[in-house]
């Protein structure tokens, strides 16, 4: 095991690291921005490096800056928790380079996952149901057209190095192909510096259901059950619960089959997440991988008792995970997680950083917040909206909808807009309550918030 960890992140999920780390015995290294430099995380570390001003590129997403302070801190590995550089293949070899482990998958998982076409290819190559897409990147309107034509509308232009949603475009009617397709290809060059896409066909009205795995360097590859992610806005999940109410035991299982011979197809070792499009007639088709750790992680936990962070520090450890015998795993319970945004539902969504004036989250019997603020906290604009994450947990999905209400009525943020009142809503819909939502959701049932 190791002796001390960096953790190459902010917020509520570098304090979850930590926290798993101290259980471990092991030792964290915060970093940190002239931004956040009096942030819960950066005191709760043994030890904190600034790394940059508060712009994210000058900050988080220096890569010199931060093996840098690896280096000097005496740290033996990095954790870079989700987003900023966690699936960034150079960072992964970077650290190699300098004698770092980097706890998450290797680089060449990372990009043979993380460039979407290559994918899904390797998915094809290995069994695992796939949407009916184009041959690689779409290079002209001529070559989209072609494969709109073949496969009908509606269809979907996504961005092969995409993801929350940028370089995506639904074509609904063969006149908007070209400026969709124009579009997609700015957006995804703008946004990740290759503006390659590709088409697939679109699935309507489907579910949102991805199946968290781990996989070890001996041989151990495993699937936790299954999430559902449909409550989303723009392609960002709003609200994920764990287990999807729309999976029969044999769905499950054979969901569960796919996501571990994706694992298998690239030699997975590390936490990660197979994503699927459920249809309505209950075929899934692979969508895509992320080689992280997720921001929803926790309701698996919760219906697993698996502490998914500390296995993802045995495995980059070199051990075994220790959860390796309890597979296959059933659900054992139900949980629901609330992303509780720094944004303003009554006025779509905007963004309202500022400072929190009072802070009371909620408590009691299946309550969980994961959270780094408290009162007189900043929201700063500079970085993601996330303030907390309530998980609530029960016997049954009626039980956790009840708690869950209850928890979200005992919330309490003042001085900032929060989606509380959102997900208030959402939990006296009946759609929602009859476990029905599709990713939908929210332009069908709650369109006046958009």
């Amino acid at each position: 095991m190791f002796e001390k960890i960096l953790i190459a992140n902010r917020g509520e999920v570098a304090l979850r690291i930590m926290r798993a780390a101290r259980e471990l015995g092991v030792a964290t290294v915060a970093v940190y921005s002239t931004e956040d430099a009096d942030t819960y995380p950066v005191h709760y570390a043994d030890e904190a490096v600034c790394v940059g001003p508060p712009p994210a590129g000058q900050s988080y997403l220096n890569q010199a800056n931060i093996i840098a302070a690896a280096k000097t801190t005496g740290a033996q590995a990095i954790h870079p928790g989700y987003g900023f550089l966690a699936e960034n293949a150079d960072f992964a070899r970077a650290c190699a380079d300098n004698d770092l482990v980097f706890i998450g998958p290797s680089a060449q998982c990372i990009e043979s996952m993380g460039d979407k076409s290559t994918a899904r290819d390797t998915m094809k190559a290995c069994g695992v149901p796939t949407v009916p897409g184009s041959d690689g990147i779409v290079e002209t309107v001529e070559e989209a057209r072609e494969f709109a034509d073949r496969v009908g509308y509606p269809v979907l232009i996504k961005a092969t190095a995409g993801g929350g949603g940028k370089g995506m475009r639904e074509v609904h009617d063969p006149a908007d192909l070209e400026s969709q397709y124009k579009a997609a290809r700015q957006e995804a060059g703008a946004a990740f510096g290759n503006d390659g896409v590709y088409l697939e066909k679109l699935v309507q009205r489907p579910r949102h259901v991805e199946v968290q795995v781990l996989g070890d360097a001996f041989d151990n590859r495993i699937a936790l059950c299954e999430r559902d992610c449909s409550v989303q806005r723009r392609h960002q999940k709003l609200i994920e619960e764990a287990p999807s109410p729309a999976l029969s035991e044999d769905l499950r299982r054979a969901m569960g089959v796919a996501a571990v011979k994706a694992m298998r197809a690239v030699d997975y070792q590390s936490a990660g997440t197979v994503e699927f499009l459920l249809a309505p007639d209950d075929r899934f088709y692979f969508m895509e991988m992320n080689t992280r750790v997720q921001v929803e992680h926790p309701v698996t936990e919760q219906i697993t008792g698996t502490d998914i962070i500390k296995e993802q520090i045995r495995i980059a450890a070199g051990e075994s995970m220790s959860c390796a015998d309890r597979a296959p795993f059933s659900p054992n319970g139900c949980a629901m997680e609330f992303r509780i945004n720094a944004e303003d539902p009554a006025h779509g969504f905007r963004p309202c950083p500022g400072t929190i004036t009072a802070f009371q989250p909620p408590a009691g019997p299946g309550v969980r917040i994961e959270s780094y603020v408290s009162a007189g906290s900043r929201i700063s604009p500079f970085y993601d909206s996330l303030v907390a994450k309530l998980i609530v947990y029960g016997q049954d999905r009626d039980e956790v909808l009840a708690r869950g209400r209850r928890a979200l009525d005992e919330f309490v943020i003042e001085g900032i807009q929060t989606t509380i009142p959102f997900h208030r809503q959402v939990l006296d819909n009946a759609v929602f309550c009859a476990g029905e939502a599709t990713t939908d959701f929210i332009e069908t049932q709650m369109g006046e918030l958009l």
